[in-house]
């Protein structure tokens, strides 16, 4: 992608000039003051910033200051026909790149941009590298040697070298962005951005222009270019959390980047080829979101290329002491507090207990004992009622097994058997009542209706439908 330039002149002629000097190595963009420059900005983050000094209103200081407070700050170069060596000073101790003094030396301006843009590069790939260690101490939070997690790690170890597309799949709570993150730091793309969206967070009509931008006036209230999502990730990884939730138009879109990796801004046609990967990630079961009509059969085997499963909590159980003595200390240290200890009472009943909410539920719990037991022994009498009580029947648990990959899971066996063995639970938990066996289940009564058909064998555990 060009690099982008914002050029700030009260004069057209030097405007039109400069643009059409850089208009071939640049996507330039014009500004005739300050407030005209500071709304351009707030839109289009420019890579570089060319600005006059003296213009009406506001001066190219006030220009520099706003440029300088954006994230990552643009390489800024000051234009004045009024130059000494105060006004330069000045604006060097801004934060301005360089001084040109009117009528400027184009030849001049392209040398400055391009060392000033390649130097800001370098600054960049710094704060990158620095991000990438903070990110890969982070991992310390993947905790445990379990057999479920030891495999899902060893499959990142596996999978991040290639460019294959991987679709996360995995229970709410079990670290699925953790793990998208640790597939890019070990991948070839790790110097490039790591962008995150989180689907379902993002409302259906946003969505499409959030991930692939849009041009001005491609819709009311489209009053400047937006670059999306994608294009930020060009060159790293883009992490599309919870995809079963993206509606059927953005599907066509998604499928057509995967198809031809260039995506096409909203009111453009013109297609922008990216060079990045793309891991997804769902706790629910997109089989059968196809079945139903809710997700496109041809993207969901583009999605499932290396399907990964990750491990709920209640398959890591010999993992769970470990995590609660780390987030228990954790915590205490946060809170500057005395660290909760928990009674060997507590610690099995904890063991025991299935964390629907996963890593995520175990987290807030050792918060809220590190706040309210700081210093004290943890007993069963102190943890919440819902630790005590009887666990409910799980959901199904998604696979590569059950997403059609073929592979075989350590524990899981095949398809149909395990169907079969989760309708049985569920049917002797609910007495036999089918409303509620479904409910437990997570899915239609008029599915689990269908299944009993299917199998005969199980009509025994069900009360006759009413």
């Amino acid at each position: 992608m060009k690099p982008t330039v914002l050029i700030v002149d009260d004069e057209k002629h030097t405007r039109d000039g400069l643009r059409a000097a850089l208009e071939e190595k640049y996507e330039t963009f014009v500004a005739k003051d300050a407030t005209e420059a500071a709304r351009l900005m707030q839109d289009v983050p420019p890579d570089a910033v060319l600005t006059d000094l003296r213009m009406a209103g506001e001066d190219g200081m006030a220009v520099i200051d706003r440029a300088l407070k954006l994230s990552p700050q643009p390489v800024c170069i000051m234009m004045t026909a009024y130059g000494d060596v105060e006004t330069a000073v000045k604006a060097m101790n801004k934060g301005a790149y360089w001084f040109l003094q009117k009528p400027v030396d184009l030849r001049q301006v392209e040398i400055l941009l391009e060392r000033g843009l390649k130097a800001r590069s370098t600054e960049k790939e710094v704060v990158a590298l620095k991000t990438r260690l903070d990110r890969k101490f982070s991992l310390g939070e993947v905790i445990g040697s379990s057999d479920a997690l030891t495999q899902a790690i060893e499959q990142v170890r596996t999978v991040a070298p290639s460019g294959a597309t991987v679709l996360l799949l995995g229970e709410t709570g079990t670290g699925k962005e953790l793990f998208a993150q640790m597939i890019h730091q070990a991948s070839p793309r790790a110097k490039g951005p790591f962008v995150a969206v989180h689907c379902a967070a993002i409302p259906a009509n946003l969505l499409e222009s959030e991930l692939f931008g849009h041009e001005r006036g491609a819709f009311t209230g489209a009053n400047e270019r937006r670059v999306g999502r994608f294009e930020s990730a060009d060159g790293g990884t883009l992490f599309l959390d919870e995809i079963g939730e993206i509606d059927a138009t953005t599907q066509i879109k998604l499928l057509r980047f995967l198809e031809t990796r260039s995506v096409e801004r909203l009111g453009s046609h013109k297609p922008i080829a990216l060079d990045l990967r793309l891991v997804c990630a769902t706790n629910r079961d997109l089989r059968q979101m196809v079945a139903e009509g809710k997700f496109r059969e041809d993207l969901f085997y583009r999605l499932s290329v290396v399907p990964l499963r990750l491990p709920p909590l209640r398959e890591r159980r010999d993992d769970i002491p470990l995590l609660l003595t780390h987030y228990l200390k954790k915590f205490a240290s946060e809170n500057n507090t005395p660290e909760a200890k928990l009674s060997s009472a507590a610690l099995a009943t904890l063991v025991q207990y299935a964390w629907p909410g996963n890593i995520r539920e175990l987290r807030n719990t050792c918060e809220n004992l590190a706040v309210l037991r700081a210093g004290k022994t943890v007993e069963v009498a102190d943890l919440d009622v819902r630790f005590t009580q009887p666990t409910p029947v799980s959901r199904p648990v998604l696979s590569p097994t059950t997403m059609g990959s073929g592979v075989m899971t350590p524990g899981v066996f095949d398809r149909e058997q395990n169907e079969k063995n989760l309708l049985r639970q569920a049917l002797a938990s609910a007495g036999g009542n089918r409303t509620k066996a479904a409910e437990a289940l997570g899915i239609s009564r008029r599915t689990l209706h269908r299944k009993l058909l299917q199998w005969p064998e199980l009509e025994a555990s069900a009360s006759p439908p009413s």
